[in-house]
């Protein structure tokens, strides 16, 4: 390691050994919500059909219905929410598992008014 580097090391070891439990705990949350910040910026951002189809795979939604719910959710200009957070918000407002929020997003695109 070089000096600079050592240096800059025991800098931050010094003020972190000031700090109780409560201020170290509160100082890991604060830089990993600073660590996360970018790649939820990237998703808010960047997301497409297929994307949200795989997500909707992985939480349970068969293939076919997987097409038709991000079709729906696109048409309601709501992809960038992402589809399976309106399936989520669908289940949430109508006491249905997964699946049958998905299916109740296919068979009344109505169901997505006012979801957030």
């Amino acid at each position: 390691m070089t000096d600079d580097r050592i240096a800059r090391f025991e800098k931050r070891r010094e003020t972190l050994k000031k700090m109780n439990d409560e201020q170290l705990k509160a100082r890991f949350w604060e830089l990993c919500n600073k660590v996360v910040e970018p790649v939820l910026d990237l998703a808010r951002t960047h997301t497409s059909p297929s994307i949200e189809r795989a997500v909707l795979l992985r939480m349970g939604v068969d293939s076919v219905s997987s097409h038709g719910v991000v079709d729906r959710v696109q048409e309601a200009g709501l992809l960038a929410k992402g589809a399976g957070h309106c399936v989520l918000k669908v289940a949430q407002k109508t006491g249905k598992d997964i699946r049958g929020a998905a299916q109740a997003i296919l068979d009344d695109k109505t169901v997505l008014n006012g979801l957030f």
